[in-house]
This record gives structure tokens, C-alpha cells and sequence, in this order.
């Protein structure tokens, strides 16, 4: 890991400068405008790249951020200058009253999108509510067409049911809908051409994922592990060579499209080929702790600094101590792996 440096190192000045003038910063010059918010630990499915099969712990409630603290913390972050959320989990959706959370989050000033992370399970009777309390777009995990595959690898969910919250999702203008697909050797590599061909007549966007080593199913990763490059190669020999689209060099997804297609293709390669260098985001978990980066173990306790009484001046002190010292990345080419949290501890 590169030391962090006493003088800010801006690795996109111009769009830095410009546009995120008064955003707190880590110890590189990047700006932290992209906050994701886990709001439970816990889900409504057991998916194999996500949890082991036994042994998985959640934290009690009580441990969580309530409402109105979650609140006040993700005021004090659009004080920083945070100007996205992204809610995760967990699963999202099961945390109760969610589209009051949604709306009393887009009320604060300077907060110009709220999304969510979602197995779009409870979605279909979900969706009207979330959009008209603010919800922007949603991110649906689908890593399958295969209704059976589909059950085995979540241990359990309903292909027929998440499909029923994509198109509810379409239905009320949750977009753009983004489709995240983990890619697993033995288990998915041979759909990624019809999971990809559902962008042909949809102006949806298909992400595929190289699946991460956390916490719980390191060996899963191991054994699993597909490049972006494997999956590029897969696409093309069915589509044909795919166009390039330029992208945010924030977004960790390389966008391409099969040639006519009205969605997008993306890939997002943590492993082969890290984004670290752009990464403009921190993720505060249910627990109410400020994690700077997916792969590190590095947080900053806010919740016990609410719950303390501590004052606004002083939480945000604390918010921008703890982001100054982002690490530059993940640590994955180095051999360093998470081996506190898992995926649905942490959020997406």
C-alpha cells in the first residue's frame, strides 16, 4: 500500500476542483461525494458469494443505527459535501419504514440522488411507494436465469419473484435499472450471453462482477473466481466485437454495448483490474461505523459518538479525520483480504 501523503495528490484535478470544490478529502486529494449506507445486516436470502452456509452471526438491533440517528449522521455527511447515497444491506427493503427513510434522506440539501442495492425480492409490492418518496434508481442482484441455479445459489430465493420487481421497478421509472450479476466458475459463466442479450431490447444496463474474497467465503472466491477479460471474450464470440462507451472514471463499472442494443454492458473488475484511483465513495454500516474502504478493516465508531451526545462540530471532526485517511486501495494484489466483515455486514 502506498503511504498516505502529507500533500494532496489530485488524480483528476480538473473534474475535482470544479465540481466538488468544498467535498471532504482523503490524504490523496480524492473527494468523498458518494456515501453508501448499509440499514441491516441481515437478509432474506443466503447467497453463496455473499454468506457461508452456517455459522452466520447478526448483530441485535439494538446495536443499529435507529432511524433518527441514521438521519443525523446522513446530514452531517451531505454537510461534507456528499452528494449520492446508495442504500444497501443486508437487503435493504426489509428494513422497516423504508420509504420515510428515503424521503427524509433527499430532503437534505446538496443530496441530489438516493439509490438503492437490492435482491428486488419485496420490490414488486414496493416499488410506487419507494419512487414517490424519492428513491432514484435501483441496483438488482440476478446472477442467473436458470430458476433452479437461481434458487441454489441464493439458497433459497424466487427467480419469478425478483423478475416481478425488476418490471415493477421498469414500471414506475426506478432508472436506470442496473443488473448485477456475480460471475462464479461452475455455477454462471456459461449464461453471461443471455443475461447480456436482455440489454438488446431494454435500456437497462448488465453488470458483470468478478466476486470478491471477504469474510466467510474466501474459499468461495478461490475456487470461483472468472476474470472480466474471460467474460469480455465469452461476450464477443457470441455478439461480435462490443463498442466502447465512455465512462465516469468514478463508476466502477467499464461500460460497452452490443452493437444496436438499446442497454448497456458493464464490468466491474475489483480483482484484475482495481478502480481504487477514482474511488470517490465511504460506506457507513448498520452499526453506525464509517468504513473507508470495502477490503480494509479501517472504521471510524460515529454511533457511539451520537449516543455519546456529542455535538455536530465534533461528529463531523470525526467524519473528516477518519476519511482523510482513506487508504489508497484494497490491498487485494498485495495478499490482503478482509477477515472481520462480510459482505452483508458491511454493504455493497
Amino acid at each position: 500500500m502506498v503511504a498516505a501523503s502529507t500533500k494532496p495528490i489530485l488524480f483528476y484535478p480538473e473534474i475535482e476542483q470544479r465540481e466538488h470544490p468544498g467535498a471532504a478529502r482523503d490524504a490523496y486529494g480524492r473527494a468523498m461525494t458518494y456515501l453508501r449506507i448499509s440499514l441491516t445486516d441481515r437478509c432474506n436470502f443466503r447467497c453463496v458469494y455473499c454468506m457461508p452456509a452456517i455459522g452466520m452471526k447478526f448483530q441485535p438491533r439494538e446495536e443499529h443505527l435507529s432511524d433518527d440517528e441514521l438521519i443525523r449522521v446522513v446530514g452531517l455527511f451531505a454537510q461534507l459535501g456528499v452528494t449520492k447515497l446508495r442504500l444497501t444491506g443486508g437487503e435493504p427493503t426489509i428494513r422497516p419504514r423504508l420509504p420515510e427513510l428515503v424521503r427524509r434522506m433527499r430532503a437534505f440539501e446538496g443530496i441530489e440522488e438516493v439509490s438503492m442495492t437490492t435482491n428486488a425480492l419485496l420490490l414488486s409490492r414496493m416499488a410506487k411507494d419507494l419512487k414517490e418518496a424519492g428513491l432514484g434508481r435501483v441496483n438488482i442482484s440476478i446472477d442467473t436465469l436458470d430458476p433452479e441455479k437461481f434458487k441454489l445459489m441464493t439458497r433459497g430465493g424466487r427467480l419469478d419473484l425478483v423478475w416481478a420487481g425488476i418490471e415493477a421497478a421498469h414500471e414506475v421509472g426506478l432508472a436506470p435499472i442496473k443488473l448485477n450479476t456475480v460471475m462464479m466458475r461452475g455455477q454462471n459463466e456459461h449464461e453471461v450471453g443471455d443475461l447480456a442479450a436482455m440489454t438488446i431490447d431494454r435500456p437497462w444496463s448488465m453488470r458483470f462482477l468478478e466476486i470478491m474474497p471477504l469474510e466467510g467465503v474466501g474459499d468461495v472466491h478461490d475456487e470461483g473466481l472468472v476474470t472480466t477479460e474471460e467474460t469480455h471474450s465469452r461476450l464477443e464470440e457470441r455478439f461480435g466485437p462490443l463498442e466502447p462507451i465512455e465512462t465516469d472514471p468514478s463508476d466502477p463499472a467499464r461500460l460497452w454495448r452490443i452493437p444496436g442494443a438499446l442497454g448497456t454492458i458493464g464490468f466491474i473488475s475489483p480483482v484484475s483490474a482495481p478502480f481504487c484511483a477514482a474511488c470517490n465513495r465511504v460506506r457507513l454500516t448498520a452499526d453506525g461505523k464509517l468504513r473507508l474502504c470495502l477490503l480494509r478493516p479501517d472504521e471510524a465508531d460515529l454511533r457511539d459518538l451520537v449516543r455519546a451526545g456529542a455535538d455536530d462540530e465534533t461528529i463531523l471532526r470525526g467524519m473528516r479525520a477518519a476519511i482523510w485517511r482513506k487508504p489508497w486501495g484494497h490491498g487485494l494484489g498485495e495478499g490482503e483480504r478482509e477477515t472481520v466483515r462480510g459482505m452483508s455486514q458491511i454493504g455493497g
